[in-house]
């Protein structure tokens, strides 16, 4: 596997890469953190005035880390690194977007709610199968999903588990632009261009009034990892998990 591509800042604009940190398209522990750390530091950063997430070259991400979720050695860090990352990206201050070219897949699909804008190529495919693996939404999709997809559309989204292609995301608000493939990073990167000329106050105090109170967000990511946290530790779970983990590998 190739190494993980590390942050590139370029014009005010940080582009952060979706990836473990040995160049697989999931997220492991190490790869929460690494993150969380980037995104706690590019908050601080005055050089940062947006964030551009994208994935490797024709997916943008699979989802969590299967072994990791077998190993209840690993569940307290796990855990504790998951619920960093998504608190930071629930209060970062500055605009972000994601361009995603391919899978969407669980947790590569729930940041994306944290996204002001998703550009996605016409081949992206979004799906969040948390119900059925026994678990629960994270990152505080169970506010998100609703205020964004409307009540049908996350009813649909999580608990059927249905594929999205992306016209369909694009339909129920979850991406805001497709491009034809092979060009969605330079069109997520023209739209950045844009918000680095805005003014830099504006920008942000419209952003935070559009967002509105974050606290909620947070109180809602604590009790979903309570509720995920439980069910990694249901007997069930764990052997439809062990039978996804052999069907994948």
């Amino acid at each position: 596997m190739s190494p993980h591509p590390q942050p590139e800042l370029r014009n005010h604009t940080l582009i952060v890469t979706v990836s473990s940190s040995d160049g697989r398209p999931v997220l492991d522990r190490r790869a929460y953190e690494s993150l969380a750390k980037t995104f706690h530091e590019a908050a601080d950063n005055e050089e940062v005035r947006v964030v551009v997430l994208r994935g490797l070259a024709g997916c943008f991400c699979l989802g969590g880390d299967f072994s990791e979720f077998l190993d209840a050695t690993k569940h307290q860090k796990l855990i504790a690194a998951v619920t960093d990352l998504f608190r930071t990206l629930a209060t970062f201050p500055k605009p972000i977007l994601a361009c995603v070219d391919g899978d969407a897949v669980g947790v590569g699909c729930t940041i994306l709610f944290h996204c002001d804008m998703v550009i996605a190529s016409d081949q992206s495919t979004f799906r969040v199968p948390f119900v059925d693996f026994g678990l629960v939404p994270d990152a505080a999709t169970s506010i998100l999903a609703p205020q964004k997809l409307g009540y049908a559309g996350a009813f649909r989204f999580f608990c059927l588990g249905d594929t999205l292609r992306a016209e369909d995301a694009r339909a129920l608000g979850l991406v805001a632009e497709i491009v034809p493939g092979g060009s969605v990073e330079e069109a997520a990167l023209g739209r950045a261009r844009q918000l680095v000329k805005k003014p830099v106050a504006a920008l942000l105090a419209t952003r935070g009034l559009l967002k509105g109170n974050t606290g909620a967000l947070c109180d809602r990511i604590d009790q979903e990892i309570s509720l995920f946290q439980q069910a990694l530790q249901d007997d069930t779970t764990l052997r439809r998990l062990q039978r996804i983990a052999r069907l994948v590998a």
